[in-house]
């Protein structure tokens, strides 16, 4: 069946065809984005929507043949009996003045009138019938003064009988044979609009298999297409409904996808550059101390900065196994019922000489009763030191930092890191667990560290059942919220 690609969008000029890549190992090969067409009965979804309206349209036709034959029949026999009736009623009537003069010419020629409509008469005198094959029930009931109708075997042959009684014991007998064969007259003459429609049902179910089938197919070879790298294949929305809402969705998933791959390029060009930046530093200390431009009196500063360089090395790297584990099944967690209140109080000493040191307030804020939560304390502690460390990389001297620590609604527990530094706006709340998204904006504008802590502890409180929140502190700064599950 054709398909408009051009509907699907433009090649990307850069790039291998997907033809021309080796086929996979393990799956089929995609030739042109599309998969091969394999015309084994039944394998697609033309060929399986075919077969169902042709058996829908068989199906129609066999039911309509079963109700409407009978049917049929049995309207055929009631319009014989109905002509049979009005054909005694006549005879009687013109025979009336007759019986009673024995057989005659008119009678002779009646007879043979009926006889050529396959009509048997049957004269009645005084309650005797003129020639046998009756059954006595009928000439008795006849003879008596009562009319007849229905079915008896007359002669032999089963036929339909209509007696009409005049005076005197006298009386006219008309039988038909019932016929047979009639079902099959009766289909014989219906096979005709049957096949028709049969042939309507084939056509309608190919038209609506290629109807189905081509967005189904378009979207095929849409995401052949963005498999191979092509980021700007879009598909037509249009009706109905469930194709509009299908072509939507993979626009979407499309357009997604470019914007991840350009906020995953953007992040590595910005880990490249801390990378590069340590490395630059303890390369060019050790090329001045291998080439002897730093003396015995400078070697132990030089030590210094590449020792500090190197942790700081250490701490990206570090950060970076971290997040590519974090969704891995076997990351280590140790969840238990964990004293909030205890843990914020052990990172406010921990941290309150180099607060005070770089003139920063560390304040703490812990509820009056005890606040617990189910959680791994080691990880929490990681969350909660690499959040300090961004607030006392950006706040100014004399400017607050506060932790404090409450009851959560549902019974776990909240933790809060708030400073008074320059903050966040609207826009930066919005991508702020994002890799590297703070640091491409903030990169020479003011100190940022690797993009990477705001990522790794969202994914570290995802993974221990919690939500962190971003937004604005009271202070004038940041404020991050950890929210965990209540103790078990």
């Amino acid at each position: 069946m054709p398909t408009d690609r051009r509907a699907i969008g433009p090649r990307p000029a850069d790039g291998p065809r997907p033809a021309d890549r080796p086929p996979p190992a393990d799956g089929p090969y995609f030739v042109d984005g599309a998969p091969p067409r394999r015309w084994r009965v039944g394998r697609t979804l033309s060929a399986r929507a075919v077969l169902v309206s042709c058996a829908v349209a068989l199906v129609s036709v066999l039911v309509t043949a079963a109700v409407a034959g009978p049917l049929a029949v049995a309207a055929a026999q009631r319009q014989a009996k109905e002509a049979l009736t009005a054909q005694a009623r006549l005879a009687a009537e013109t025979l009336r003045p007759r019986l009673d003069r024995g057989r005659t010419a008119d009678e002779e020629r009646i007879i043979r009138q009926l006889r050529n409509q396959d009509i048997d008469a049957y004269l009645i005198r005084a309650g005797v019938a003129d020639r046998p094959g009756l059954p006595a029930r009928v000439v008795d009931q006849v003879g008596a003064g009562r009319n007849f109708s229905g079915r008896r075997t007359v002669s032999g042959v089963p036929s339909l009988v209509e007696g009409r009684a005049l005076p005197g014991g006298n009386g006219v007998v008309l039988a038909r044979e019932v016929s047979t064969g009639l079902f099959w007259t009766v289909l014989g003459s219906m096979w005709v609009p049957l096949l028709a429609g049969l042939a309507a049902g084939v056509v309608a179910g190919v038209l609506l298999a290629r109807r189905l089938a081509r967005p189904i197919r378009n979207a095929a070879i849409a995401a052949g297409r963005l498999r191979s790298g092509d980021r700007t294949v879009r598909l037509p929305v249009e009706p109905p409904q469930e194709v509009a809402d299908l072509a939507y969705a993979f626009n979407q998933l499309a357009a997604a996808l470019a914007g991840s791959e350009g906020r995953q390029r953007e992040f590595l060009l910005s880990v490249s550059h801390e990378l590069r930046t340590p490395l630059t530093a303890i390369r060019g200390y050790a090329e001045a101390i291998a080439d002897g431009v730093v003396g015995p009196e400078g070697a132990q500063r030089a030590g210094q900065t590449m020792l500090a360089e190197a942790e700081h090395l250490d701490r990206l790297v570090s950060d970076l196994l971290a997040l590519a584990r974090l969704e891995a099944v076997d990351f280590p967690l140790e969840p238990m019922r964990v004293d909030l209140g205890r843990l914020v109080a052990d990172a406010a000493e921990t941290w309150a000489a180099r607060c005070a040191g770089m003139g920063v307030l560390l304040r703490s804020e812990v509820a009056d009763r005890p606040v617990s939560a189910y959680t791994d304390p080691g990880r929490i502690r990681q969350v909660v030191d690499g959040l300090l460390e961004n607030a006392l990389r950006v706040v100014p001297p004399g400017t607050p930092v506060v932790l404090a620590v409450a009851v959560a609604p549902d019974g776990g527990g909240v933790v809060e890191v708030r400073d008074g530094g320059p903050g966040f706006t609207d826009d930066d709340l919005a991508v702020a667990f994002e890799r590297g998204a703070l640091h491409q904006r903030y990169r020479g504008v003011r100190k940022v560290g690797s993009g990477l802590g705001l990522a790794l502890a969202a994914g570290l409180v995802r993974r221990l059942g919690g939500r962190i929140t971003a937004g604005h502190a009271p202070e004038g700064g940041a404020r991050f919220t950890v929210w965990l599950p209540p103790a078990r």
